[in-house]
């Protein structure tokens, strides 16, 4: 990091306004914190001509370095590629000499890396915070781009920490789904993983589904799990062909994915469609390897169908995802493990205070109400006769 002063020319990422014909300037609050944090002070160029002696050959070489470099466009798949691309063109600049200079680009940057001061501990947070609300699809929309979540989390809002590479989604302090950041307009990422709940009581969602089409171009769901899935539906059906292949999937999150697809091609070649088995054979491969048998991976919460709201939600319901059985309202005495609704789907209970309508009367005690009264509040505009 450099030491003392740094100079910049007025780049509005960090200078929201300069002071009329001065060198004061109005900073942008984050990259006030970005300079304090690493311990340099911005030297800012008057703008304009009166300040272009003061920027040296910096500008020129980056017209060098664009045209040399980055004419035509080019074009790249992922940031990270491009990166890899911008390392290699650096790599070539060290032995390049600036003009008459008698040493190279490397040669100099050497002599001048003592005086640099060395990095923190902790790199500066430089993402923004979000907080989207999960939609009925188990996705959330950050700058026009969607993102898959796990589908617990349908319907209640997430927190999102937001870079220039990476989103990550966290329930209060937990991290739940990380990805990588979309750059196109309307581009969606959607991870298999998330929905493998939901597939279990709707396996037949899963073949035509935009994310298993996503993970089999990410590699994820290999050509063994293809097999494994013909074979598991050709001895026991569609329906419960597919469901063994959901369970299988479920291993992947706590056993490595190398080991699982072995005994995956083990299972396969044997003839058995057990999940435990498969499950028992890739903890025993992973500990002849010397390898833990599991990997650290956050269970989801007990009774993940039913997510109840915070107490002061008026309805204080929960809604199911749409790949989920129908919606399912818990008690509002709900506690882990328990719940009246069941999970068959057709009990719906409502479990919301009644409230006074326009009579004044709450539902649901029109029925004990005497029969004068249900005739007085039957027809209130009617004047009765009370001397008879």
């Amino acid at each position: 990091m450099p030491a003392g002063q740094v100079r910049y020319d007025n780049l509005t990422p960090a200078v929201k306004k300069v002071v009329f014909r001065s060198r004061w300037r109005e900073e942008n609050p984050c990259w006030t914190s970005f300079h304090e944090y690493y311990g340099f002070t911005p030297f800012y160029c008057e703008p304009g001509l009166r300040g272009a002696h003061e920027k040296g050959g910096v500008e020129g070489q980056v017209g060098y370095f664009r045209r040399n470099y980055l004419t035509p466009v080019p074009q790249v798949d992922s940031l990270d590629e491009l990166n890899a691309r911008l390392a290699e063109f650096e790599a070539k600049e060290d032995e390049r000499r600036i003009g008459a200079r008698m040493r190279t680009i490397a040669q100099d940057f050497a002599r001048e890396a003592g005086h640099l001061l060395p990095l923190p501990d902790d790199p500066f947070a430089t993402g923004i915070t979000l907080t989207p609300r999960v939609d009925r699809h188990g996705v959330i929309t950050v700058k026009m781009c969607r993102y898959s979540v796990p589908v617990r989390f349908i319907d209640r809002k997430v927190t999102v920490t937001l870079t220039c590479d990476d989103l990550t989604v966290y329930d209060g302090r937990r991290e739940v789904a990380p990805h990588r950041r979309l750059t196109g307009r309307g581009a969606e990422h959607l991870v298999l993983d998330h929905y493998l709940e939901a597939l279990l009581t709707k396996p037949g969602a899963l073949e035509r589904s935009e994310a298993l089409h996503q993970a089999r171009a990410e590699g994820t769901f290999t050509v063994v799990h293809e097999a494994f899935w013909a074979a598991a539906k050709k001895t026991l059906g569609d329906i419960e062909g597919t469901k063994i292949l959901v369970k299988v999937l479920l291993l992947h999150r706590h056993q490595q994915h190398a080991d699982v697809v072995t005994r995956i091609r083990t299972a396969l070649a044997a003839g058995t469609f057990n999940e435990d088995v498969i499950a028992l054979e890739a903890r025993k491969a992973a500990q002849a390897a010397g390898r833990a048998p599991t990997v650290t991976a956050s269970a989801p919460p007990r009774n993940h169908w039913i997510r109840p709201r915070p107490r002061s939600h008026p309805s204080h319901r929960a809604v199911s995802p749409v790949l989920c059985p129908p919606i399912r309202v818990p008690c509002p005495a709900w506690s882990s493990g328990t719940s009246c609704c069941g999970f068959d789907g057709r009990t719906h209970h409502d479990h919301r205070p009644s409230r006074p309508d326009r009579t004044g009367i709450r539902r649901g005690d029109r029925h004990r109400l005497p029969a004068a009264s249900s005739a007085h509040h039957a027809s209130p505009g009617r004047r009765h006769d009370r001397t008879g």
